[in-house]
C-alpha cells in the first residue's frame, strides 16, 4: 500500500540537486548520515550559495537504530530556520538509502517538496569495493569539506 506523500519523493541526480539549491535561496539541503561519517568522509559545502548544510542523523552511530524522534527533531530545526512546509528539503546520505527513507519520513510529515539526492555522497560501490569513483556528491566535483 502506498503512501500518497511518500510518493511524492523524486530521485535528483546530485548536479541537478546543485542547480536547484542555487537557483533556489530557499531550498535546504539535509544530511542525514551519522556524526562518525560527517567527521571521517565529509559534509558537502553550501558556502558558495551563503548556506550551511542541515545535519541531522537519521539513524545513530554504532547501533544504526533509526532516531525514532527525527521527524520532531528536523521539523524544529526546520522551523528554527524559517523554513516552510512548501519549501524544497534535499535529502542526502551515503548512497541514497537512508535520505530516500528521511524524505519519505517528512513528506508524511507534511512537508510538500522533498527531494532526495540520488546516489547520495559517495555513490556506489565500484568493481573494486571504493566509493566515490562511479556517482555521488564528491565524484561529481561538488564543494565539500572535511569534518
Amino acid at each position: 500500500m502506498e503512501n500518497s506523500e511518500t510518493s511524492r519523493v523524486e530521485d535528483v541526480p546530485v548536479l541537478e540537486t546543485w542547480g536547484r539549491l542555487k537557483a533556489d535561496p530557499k531550498a535546504v539541503l539535509v544530511d542525514v548520515r551519522t556524526r562518525a561519517e560527517w567527521a571521517f568522509v565529509g559534509v558537502p559545502d553550501l558556502g558558495e550559495l551563503g548556506r550551511e548544510v542541515l545535519l541531522m542523523e537519521w539513524q545513530t552511530f554504532p547501533d544504526n537504530r533509526v532516531a525514532p524522534d527525527f521527524s520532531d527533531r528536523l521539523d524544529a530545526a526546520l522551523k528554527s530556520r524559517g523554513v516552510e512546509k512548501s519549501d524544497q528539503v534535499f535529502f542526502i546520505c551515503r548512497s541514497g538509502g537512508r535520505s530516500r527513507m528521511a524524505a519519505e519520513a517528512m513528506a508524511a510529515a507534511g512537508y510538500r517538496r522533498c527531494q532526495n539526492v540520488a546516489e547520495g555522497f559517495e555513490g556506489p560501490i565500484d568493481a573494486d569495493r571504493h566509493r566515490s569513483q562511479l556517482g555521488g556528491w564528491k565524484h561529481a566535483g561538488l564543494a565539500w569539506v572535511q569534518g
